[in-house]
């Protein structure tokens, strides 16, 4: 049948702005990091469980599974968003995916520069972290593993220095103490020896009563947070790739959804032109 003249040209009834391809790469984008917020909250879910209650429930601020847990929780919600719209083709779900991506993008930058900026406060942050952990070193094998991890590969003891060992209750130098550790630190604080076969647990004991000079000859005496701050200074090449590395996701993914967003209206689009110029004898 005859176009009506100046009508725009008219498509076949299987064509499809949508494109397989952006379709699809968005789907098993978000089912692959669907996958990994499952196995996190499932792994965070295990390691709490294994942990004895009272302890539990004692360090819940500072607990390394309850940190997996939630994080694993909000990209479980926020990829499932992404999966099921981009599989439905569903405008409001990739609109919540792409606007909670953005939202997730954009408050990692403000912290980035917000550190940056006020790094005064964020060392002080820092240091009430790792005080707060210090405090409950005894109460969480995780958080345990954690802080001895962190003071061999920085080399250092405790916040400041090694006598803020005292904050927790089992070091802590007090002479109503009846701890066996009283007045030490960590075996983690200890210098290394070398070829040695079996770790001494207790080369830290009494150390906290020692001055600096004699201390320095058995265990780090320097804190770990003026440790941290200059490796963060030394390897900033390296932390600037980690952060490049979490923004491209977070972009491709924020891209993917906004194309297949402009692709499904303008389906929509076509789809509603059709049904208007089904019946016109000049269509």
């Amino acid at each position: 049948m005859a176009r009506r003249p100046g009508a725009p040209a008219a498509y076949g009834e299987e064509f499809t702005f949508v494109s397989p391809l952006v379709k699809y790469l968005l789907f098993f984008f978000n089912m692959l990091f669907w996958v990994i917020s499952m196995v996190m909250v499932a792994v965070g879910v295990y390691a709490r469980l294994m942990k004895h209650a009272e302890a539990a429930l004692a360090c819940v601020a500072v607990d390394p599974a309850i940190l997996l847990i939630v994080v694993g929780i909000l990209m479980f919600l926020l990829t499932f968003c992404g999966c099921i719209g981009s599989l439905r083709e569903n405008i409001c779900l990739l609109q919540t995916f792409s606007l909670c991506l953005t939202i997730v993008f954009l408050l990692q930058l403000a912290a980035g520069v917000l550190g940056f900026v006020f790094s005064d406060k964020a060392r002080g942050k820092v240091s009430e972290i790792i005080n707060n952990a210090i405090v409950h070193y005894r109460d969480d094998l995780d958080l345990q593993n954690l802080i001895d991890f962190g003071q061999k590969k920085f080399s250092c003891c405790g916040g400041i220095s090694y006598k803020d060992w005292s904050l927790n209750m089992y070091f802590n130098c007090s002479e109503d103490n009846p701890s066996r550790e009283r007045c030490s630190v960590p075996y983690s604080c200890c210098l290394p020896t070398p070829n040695q076969a079996v770790i001494n647990t207790m080369c830290g004991q009494g150390m906290q009563a020692l001055d600096y000079l004699e201390a320095s000859k058995v265990i780090y005496t320097n804190g770990c947070i003026d440790k941290l701050v200059n490796w963060i200074h030394s390897n900033l090449f390296f932390l600037g790739g980690i952060a490049l590395g979490l923004a491209i996701p977070q972009l491709v993914g924020i891209l993917l959804s906004q194309i297949l967003v402009n692709q499904i209206k303008d389906q929509i689009k076509l789809q509603l032109y059709n049904q208007q110029h089904r019946a016109d004898p000049w269509y």
